[in-house]
């Protein structure tokens, strides 16, 4: 699904050097096609998961607009839009993110369970998909008996659970080692190759070999890599 954004900015409140705001992200041309992996770069600060969190209609634009394909996705209430990106985008979090009450199994079936979509087919993809993240075996237990590791894996596994055709990645390798980063990189990689639209905010210089295209982000200016 394309992911396209026209000139979206984010403007925060701050009383600092003479003005009230600064702008987090400046105006923004961006499109990303189905299948497409692209990975974003550049410093803490930069921008890069305010941006993020646009495209994945977590965070209001101060301007501009955010189609994911032909959905307006701003043009929306707040609760069609949180059932349309149950649907349709996977997001991955910086950090580590669980319900502790919840085992691991149930964490990850937790977004079909939302609107009702969980059934015997999302019981057996979620076990897949913990299998493939390598943490089957401990699908049972609760978040706190997880490592740093293991959350951000498990956080990965429920962002694929109802197979979305667009996949936002914040940092998604950053507490792994690199078998585990290897691991993942694949799994997102496979998910382009099957025509989902992936974008992955990174500082992991290994990762980069798995993307089409490259963007680098600096105060709040994002602009595509070349060779």
């Amino acid at each position: 699904m394309v992911v396209k954004a026209e000139k979206i900015s984010r403007t925060f409140l701050r009383n600092k050097a003479g003005t009230n705001f600064f702008y987090a992200v400046q105006s923004t041309d961006f499109q990303a096609e189905s299948g497409e992996f692209i990975e974003i770069v550049g410093k803490s600060g930069s921008g890069k998961s305010t941006f993020l969190n646009m495209l994945a209609g977590l965070l209001t634009p101060t301007e501009g607009k955010v189609y994911i394909g032909n959905t307006d996705l701003y043009l929306s209430e707040d609760g069609e839009r949180s059932q349309f990106r149950n649907e349709n985008i996977g997001v991955i979090p910086q950090g580590q993110t669980g319900l502790l009450s919840l085992t691991v199994l149930e964490n990850v079936l937790l977004p079909s369970k939302i609107y009702g979509k969980c059934d015997g087919e999302k019981i057996v993809r979620a076990e897949e998909l913990l299998k493939a993240v390598g943490l089957y075996d401990l699908k049972d237990v609760y978040p706190n008996e997880l490592s740093g590791g293991e959350m951000r894996r498990m956080a990965i596994a429920r962002a694929l659970i109802m197979q979305p055709s667009v996949i936002l990645a914040d940092e998604p390798t950053g507490d792994l080692d690199e078998e585990n980063t290897a691991l993942v990189m694949s799994l997102l990689k496979n998910a382009a190759k099957g025509g989902a639209t992936v974008i992955m905010v990174t500082h992991d210089k290994d990762a980069l070999s798995y993307a089409d295209k490259v963007y680098s982000m600096s105060g709040g200016v994002l602009s595509e890599k070349t060779a």
